[in-house]
């Protein structure tokens, strides 16, 4: 672990996102609230936010903070293919301390990502998510980061 003695408390920040993808079908199902589970989207935030505060348990040397705020936000894409739905992940969560929460932050989206998977699997196993990023943080010695608007993500097959 990083020694964090000395750092002075700050106010920090960090908003992360990322996008599930899945069948028009799918999506029309969870808006029409005909999940066998639930509303995925309810559960998945709720997820979201009780992933956040146990990263420290999940992710070696992750100092445990004290959150003052998490929110899980997520929405429909607008539609880009005929049979394709995208769904953004938006988290932001917030603490006073001597560390940043861009962990925390990108443990919420990875694990609401996971929930909407597991709470849709049954109507689409192909379901998929990626693209899950740190956007923005704020506060502490490196001052404020904004990731480029644009991003290219190389697609990398695990079978080459």
């Amino acid at each position: 672990m990083v020694d964090i003695s000395k750092k002075a408390s700050t106010l920090r920040t960090a908003i992360a996102t990322g996008k599930v993808f899945m069948s028009r079908t799918t999506l029309d199902k969870i808006q029409d609230k005909k999940t066998a589970k639930g509303d995925p989207f309810e559960t998945a935030r709720l997820a979201g936010m009780m992933a956040a505060k146990k990263t420290p348990e999940l992710i070696p040397m992750c100092h445990p903070i004290l959150l003052s705020n998490i929110g899980v936000d997520l929405s429909v894409c607008p539609l880009t293919e005929k049979d394709t739905a995208e769904i953004e992940i938006k988290a932001t969560v917030s603490a006073v301390g001597q560390t940043g929460v861009e962990m925390e932050a990108m443990t919420a989206v990875s694990v609401a990502a996971l929930t909407l998977y597991d709470m849709c699997k049954a109507v689409d196993k192909g379901i998929s998510f990626g693209e899950i990023g740190l956007v923005f943080k704020s506060g502490g010695k490196s001052g404020t980061y904004k990731r480029p608007l644009k991003v290219e993500a190389k697609n990398i097959s695990p079978l080459s």
